[in-house]
Formats: structure tokens, C-alpha cells, sequence
């Protein structure tokens, strides 16, 4: 049986040797990951520390020169994963802009702009991005006062998913061109993952023992990081993230049949982490189970209708629509077990549901 690992430091992403030390000679196929936001309040002690400029400019209302210091503390993390990707990688950041009143003046701070910038000087290639909505249900969820003209500000309720490349198009040889094959997603996932728009993914909910790393995370809904490793990864790649926080991306990759490696400044979410590692065996058989059993509706809808897929997927007899489909093997984890400084997570393939 395919095994995967499973690893977490508590170290500064900032330095990249951490990374270098911790990765295989060929890098991380794939970097997902949310940072901390500048200039939202519950990160401005995190930054603070960071950064004394960072502080000295909150202290003084600088808004400006707060976001740049922010930023460039940011700045060494994404320098660091640059580094730690192989050819051909990606890198995808859940970062939401932030509105704030600092210095008498209420104003936007464009994170997903500056990000974008920091990694373009990079070398690293933009792509396409998501737009994740994350609408509230608050009746007066406007900003400002009231509805006289310029007194209101448009609400904000997206944040983005950015997405870059290291380099020109990965390369497949005959090893990684049959984890490929197997890795493809069904047709109708496709379809609805490489949108530019995801509106059907709620924020997460966190339940943390320590009250004070509960203050300090921003977990995202493990369906973000399960959705991006699939469309950007191969079955048994290595997935980074700098920031791990609570474990959603390692527990995501663990579920999905791929090795994690997560770098995390504060000790007191490792038991958040080891939590979601344990629980992601049993959440990515129900996620496999899940798959085959939305592409049997989705086949019979399709037959129902007077169009049946024209291909068949070999692992499991069922008909798919593309020929890229028809060595797709979905996997799912079956045990677990401590290993070294980590886990290592077994997998076999999901059985057709029945």
C-alpha cells in the first residue's frame, strides 16, 4: 500500500534555512497556506512582535507604513517557500484584504495586491485566482453611517485564493506521468473546482483547549486546501505550509493521499495539528466515499438525461467523461502510525460504493 508523511515544526517559517533542512532533495510539488493578515487587529500582536517597526508605526497611526512592515515580514516566508518549491510547483495563498480605521482615516489595505507583488519579484508566475465569497447574514452589514451618499463604504465579503507557478510547466516523467493519471479528478469536479468564483465554502469554526492560541489562528474550512490539492497536486507529492496554524492543510493532504510538512511559530497549536491528523483518516475515507458516490449520481443524471459518458474509468467500471478519466483511483487513508518526528499515514484505493 501507497504510505504518505506527515510532519510538523515549530520553527519561523521566516528563515529559510528551516525549510531547506526539513524538505527532500526535491523540494515541495505544492505550497498552500493562509499568513497572517496585516493590518487586521487580532494579528497586530503577532506583527508586532515580528516587527518593530510594524508596532511603531500602529502606535504613531501610520496605516501605511504599518501594511509595508507587515509585509515584509511576510515578505522572508514567501522567499523561503520560493526556494523550497521544485520546478514546475505551485503556490496558492488564502489572503483576504483588510479595512480599517487607524490615524483618524478608515481605509482599504490591499493584502492580495502585496502579496501578489512579493511574489512576481520572485520569479514566480501569477495564474488565475479564486474569489472566495464568504457573504454574512447580518441585515446592516454595511460600513459607515448610514444611507446618505458618502457616508457608506461596499461590504467586504471575499477573500482571495492566489495562485503561482515556479517556473515553466512541470515536467512528468514515466513515474509521476502514471501518479498523474491516477490523480485526475472526475469531470464534474473540474468543473465546478476550477471556477473563479467558490461561494459554497462557509468559514471555519475553531475549537480551540488553549484559549490564547484560539485568540492567534484563522483556520480556513478544510474543503479550500482538499479542493486546491487536488487541482495542483500528484497523489503522494509533499505539501508545505509555512503557517500551519491548526493543521487544516497537513489534515487535507493526509485525507487526499499526499505528504504534509507544516512550519508553526506557536507551540500551542501542536495539539490542534495532531488532532487534525488523527481525525483526517476517518474524514478522508468518508471524503473518498464521498467523490464516487456523487460521480454514480452524477452518471445516472447524465444517462437519465440521454447522455452517457462516451468513457469508462478502469479502477472502478463506471463511465466517465473524459479519456483522462479512465485511470483515475480515488484514495483513501486506512491507518496511521507515529514514525521518527512524525506520522506516516497508509492508503489503498476506495472501493466503488455498493
Amino acid at each position: 500500500m501507497p504510505t504518505t508523511a506527515h510532519r510538523l515544526l515549530t520553527a519561523d517559517a521566516r528563515r529559510a534555512e528551516v525549510l531547506a533542512g526539513a524538505l527532500p532533495a526535491g523540494g515541495a510539488q505544492l505550497v498552500v497556506t493562509s499568513p497572517p493578515y496585516p493590518m487586521v487587529q487580532m494579528w497586530d500582536a503577532v506583527f508586532t512582535e515580528m516587527s518593530p517597526d510594524a508596532g511603531a508605526a500602529l502606535a504613531a497611526g501610520d496605516g501605511p507604513a504599518a501594511f509595508e512592515a507587515m509585509h515584509a515580514e511576510l515578505d522572508r516566508v514567501w522567499a523561503a517557500c520560493a526556494a523550497a518549491l521544485s520546478p514546475g510547483g505551485f503556490l496558492c495563498v488564502n489572503i483576504g484584504d483588510a479595512t480599517r480605521s487607524i490615524g483618524g482615516g478608515f481605509a482599504l489595505y490591499p493584502n492580495h495586491a502585496r502579496v501578489i507583488t512579493s511574489l512576481m519579484r520572485l520569479g514566480l508566475t501569477p495564474l488565475p485566482d479564486v474569489l472566495w465569497r464568504k457573504p454574512t447574514n447580518a441585515p446592516t452589514k454595511f460600513l459607515g453611517s448610514g444611507v446618505l451618499p458618502a457616508g457608506a463604504y461596499v461590504t467586504y465579503e471575499h477573500e482571495y485564493v492566489l495562485i503561482f507557478r515556479k517556473g515553466p510547466k512541470r515536467a512528468f516523467p514515466p513515474e509521476a506521468a502514471a501518479r498523474r493519471a491516477a490523480s485526475a479528478v472526475f469531470w464534474e469536479e473540474r468543473n465546478l473546482w476550477f471556477s473563479d468564483l467558490w461561494a459554497d465554502l462557509p468559514g471555519a469554526g475553531q475549537r480551540l483547549a488553549d484559549g490564547g492560541a484560539r485568540a492567534r489562528s484563522g483556520a480556513f474550512p478544510l474543503e479550500l486546501p482538499w479542493r486546491l490539492i487536488h487541482m495542483y497536486s500528484l497523489q503522494g507529492d509533499l505539501v508545505l505550509d509555512p503557517f500551519a496554524g491548526t493543521g487544516t492543510t497537513l489534515a487535507a493532504a493526509l485525507a487526499a493521499g499526499r505528504s504534509s510538512l507544516g512550519v508553526e511559530l506557536d507551540p500551542g497549536l501542536r495539539p490542534a495539528v495532531e488532532g487534525a491528523l488523527a481525525a483526517a483518516v476517518a474524514e478522508g475515507q468518508r471524503r473518498a466515499a464521498g467523490r464516487l458516490r456523487a460521480h454514480a449520481a452524477f452518471v445516472a443524471a447524465r444517462a437519465a438525461a440521454g447522455k452517457p459518458p462516451g468513457h469508462r474509468a478502469e479502477a472502478y467500471g463506471c463511465p466517465v467523461v473524459t479519456g483522462q478519466e479512465r485511470r483515475l483511483v480515488v484514495l483513501q487513508p486506512t491507518g496511521l502510525r507515529a514514525e521518527g518526528e512524525g506520522l506516516v499515514a497508509a492508503h489503498a484505493p476506495c472501493p466503488w460504493p455498493g
